[in-house]
């Protein structure tokens, strides 16, 4: 039997995945009943969650894997909480436009040490501005625009899931 994943172990292994493009890497890390939210996503369940880091991991594979490029630093866990930052650098598939960003995530773990809870945080308009470019510049800032952008990804995450992609 494998000794159960430490919090820590858990958040290197998810970013090393996540680095490779390994979508099944990545859900070792994460329990059955987890849940995810950042500024675009909110999500309940490893189907669901999951099923954005594979609809994320198929658009870059399918469009941007030369420009593709995660670092992850700052990793720290204690007890059943832990934290890290990473920065992503990619072609964002609707546009083409390239983006960096810069997100710090936080985590919560289930007794196994896999991740029950996991909260990324971002600038969205900084985000909005390089992956949106003019629309993004004018309109980031704004309700609107972020709600109008967690639609659209709601409502892409919900295709792919129905055709059984994740």
């Amino acid at each position: 039997m494998a000794p159960m994943p430490t919090p820590e172990r858990t958040i290197e292994d998810l970013y090393a995945a996540f680095a490779r493009l390994d979508a099944e890497g990545m859900a070792r890390c994460y329990a059955e009943d987890a849940r995810f939210e950042d500024e675009v996503f909110t999500l309940s369940g490893k189907r669901e969650v999951m099923g954005m880091w594979t609809m994320l991991v198929d658009a870059v594979k399918a469009k941007g894997r030369d420009d593709w490029k995660l670092q992850w630093r700052d990793v720290q866990a204690q007890g059943r909480e832990g934290r890290a930052h990473w920065d992503a650098h990619y072609r964002f598939s609707a546009t083409g436009r390239l983006v960096d960003n810069s997100i710090d995530a936080r985590f919560e773990f289930d007794e196994g040490g896999l991740i029950r809870r996991h909260r990324d945080s971002f600038d969205f308009w900084r985000w909005s501005r390089q992956a949106l470019g003019p629309p993004g510049v004018l309109l980031g800032w704004t309700p609107m625009l972020r709600n109008k952008v967690r639609e659209r990804a709601g409502r892409n995450l919900q295709a792919f899931l129905a055709r059984g992609s994740a």
